[in-house]
């Protein structure tokens, strides 16, 4: 049986693994500064209908959240962040370990709101002793989120907006940005998230490639100097042209978003068959990953398979599905009867 436990789990997408095996005994210059990196980097900016801003490739999420955070803020700042953020929960203290404090909210949809950054802004600047406290300058979002939810272009707007008016910048984590802009309820575009917010990243690791992200930073700011951050923290490639190759097949020809919608598809016949047998969610995500709430006994069967999430009460907890590129009707099929017969 498939696992649905991830969706990195798999290698690359077989024309990813095409580019990298025609271009193997090419050779290039090291460092990020060869043909494939620029051809990799025009496309970007193309998508984003801005030929100014910056692109940096880079191997992991955390390597690239640690890298940005730590450009743009000064050692007496710090970002602001849902509970549920990848870098509170899942980066093993690394944002803090570079100096910086990550201060975080409550949210129910792992989506921040505007008055959350406003209050926590205002507490900071009232303070009469206010430079004994951590300062805020950024923050920090995820599209989709960690439990699946997506931004809208208005909810976007606001963020700027506040942003805008407590002088901070806006960071958006896109590990899996390419199954939040095929979602059927999304209206944000590439170039809506560039001219939004100050970067971003176009996430391959989780969507068909070995691995590798694409940093955008519009911020010329953030962006001036980036890659003396880059290499002091281990984050430049000396074989750079194998992240160049990857994205350069992954964005040509609408890979990347024909991924996404696939994925999200697959994501959506488990949905509608858990809605037919009245399995409850945890939250109503639009993305691939799925977050169903099921009896102790019904997780425990399904273990090998989902990621056990959380207990959501005594008897139940809720379990999550992340569908990959790689998943297909067969093994989506196949898990939908697994879970009919441990529901029964």
């Amino acid at each position: 049986m498939r696992s649905f436990k991830s969706d990195y789990m798999e290698g690359a997408h077989p024309k990813v693994l095409e580019a990298l095996i025609n271009t193997n005994y090419e050779q290039s210059n090291g460092y990020g500064y060869d043909v494939y990196c620029d051809k990799a980097a025009g496309i970007i900016k193309k998508l984003c209908n801005n030929e100014n801003i910056g692109v940096h490739l880079l191997v992991g999420g955390t390597q690239t959240n640690l890298c940005l955070i730590a450009a743009a803020l000064r050692p007496h700042q710090g970002v602001i962040s849902p509970a549920t953020g990848h870098i509170q929960v899942h980066e093993a203290g690394a944002i803090e370990a570079a100096g910086h404090r990550v201060i975080t909210v409550e949210t129910s949809d792992g989506k921040i709101k505007p008055e959350q950054i406003s209050s926590l802004c205002d507490e900071h600047k009232s303070g009469r002793n206010r430079e004994h406290t951590v300062q805020p300058k950024l923050v920090y979002i995820s599209n989709s989120t960690e439990i699946g939810s997506i931004y809208n272009k208005k909810e976007l707007l606001e963020l700027r907006r506040i942003c805008d008016e407590n002088g901070l910048y806006l960071y958006m984590d896109g590990a899996r940005l390419a199954y939040a802009l095929t979602s059927d309820e999304n209206d944000l575009t590439l170039a809506d998230i560039a001219a939004l917010c100050d970067a971003f990243y176009i996430g391959g690791t989780k969507a068909g490639l070995l691995f590798g992200e694409a940093l955008v930073i519009s911020n010329n700011i953030i962006n001036q100097d980036f890659r003396y951050i880059m290499k002091q923290r281990g984050a430049m490639l000396a074989k750079g042209r194998l992240l160049g190759v990857q994205f350069e097949a992954l964005l040509s020809n609408g890979l990347y978003f024909e991924i996404g919608k696939r994925a999200n598809a697959m994501a959506k016949r488990i949905k509608n068959a858990c809605i037919e047998n009245n399995i409850p969610f945890l939250i109503d995500s639009p993305t691939n990953q799925q977050f169903l709430v099921v009896p102790n006994n019904t997780a425990e069967k399904l273990k090998d398979i989902c990621e056990i999430w959380k207990k959501t009460d005594e008897n139940h907890t809720a379990v999550r599905l992340c569908i990959s590129w790689a998943a297909d009707e067969k093994a989506v099929d196949e898990f939908i009867g697994i879970l009919k017969d441990v529901s029964a």
